[in-house]
């Protein structure tokens, strides 16, 4: 299938996981993961309809931003990302959704105040309590939260989590539901931002669909629109 018919029937499966969770399908926005991509065929997906983009390495978002792969849709920074990197990033996309510690926190506002700018951002919550994976605590959710929104030069947008690879269809659903529940806590907590707290970011190719049904706005898919992956360096 081509990367047209791709999104069509993303948006389309989207549409209904909404519909069956009683939720209206303009609700919810696809994120093409567009990591290793080419920026032929970024613009190919934009082309089909794709309103975000979605990078996961700097050097690799660095070089489609010099060559204008992303006209025409906006851009979120969605991978790991580095305090010494911060500066590449910060001002170049629309949202980072990777913000996962105070450290990273504090960068982004030193950055995003040298630039006299307001950045986007979503909090990560390591919702599996993976050692290998980035992200706050459930616990330590709402601190942070607490202190993103007070940030003159950071607009919290909400939250995002990868949960842990699932082994079986509908495995992860409880940990989208776990994320649901904190995305309405956090807003309930911080009701004087809760009108720019309004992304909910979960859900990938194999699992987007439950996402939905459990309240994604955000689903960052790759495979599902570009197929497997090629090896870094041979996109």
């Amino acid at each position: 299938m081509s990367i047209a018919e791709n999104v069509a029937k993303v948006k389309a499966n989207i549409a209904a996981a909404a519909r069956e969770a009683g939720r209206d399908p303009g609700e919810i926005t696809l994120v093409a993961a567009t990591k290793v991509q080419t920026a032929e065929t970024v613009r190919e997906a934009i082309a089909a309809g794709v309103a975000i983009c979605g990078e996961n390495r700097v050097q690799e978002m660095a070089e489609k931003l010099s060559r204008y792969a992303y006209d025409g849709a906006r851009l979120h920074f969605i991978g790991h990302l580095q305090t010494n990197k911060v500066r590449q990033v910060v001002g170049r996309v629309d949202m980072i959704e990777s913000v996962g510690s105070e450290h990273l926190l504090d960068a982004v506002e030193i950055q995003a105040a040298k630039l006299d700018i307001v950045q986007d951002i979503l909090l990560e919550v390591n919702i599996g309590g993976e050692a290998s994976k980035s992200g706050v605590s459930q616990a330590a959710l709402l601190p942070l939260a607490r202190k993103a929104a007070a940030l003159p030069h950071i607009r919290l947008r909400g939250l995002m989590a990868i949960p842990p690879a699932a082994g079986e269809p509908g495995e992860n659903r409880h940990f989208f539901a776990e994320m649901r529940h904190l995305f309405v806590d956090i807003r309930t907590a911080l009701d004087d931002n809760v009108s720019d707290i309004d992304c909910l970011s979960m859900g990938m190719s194999g699992d987007y669909e439950d996402a939905v049904r459990e309240g994604a706005t955000l689903v960052r898919v790759g495979t599902a629109l570009f197929g497997p992956r090629p090896p870094m360096g041979q996109a």
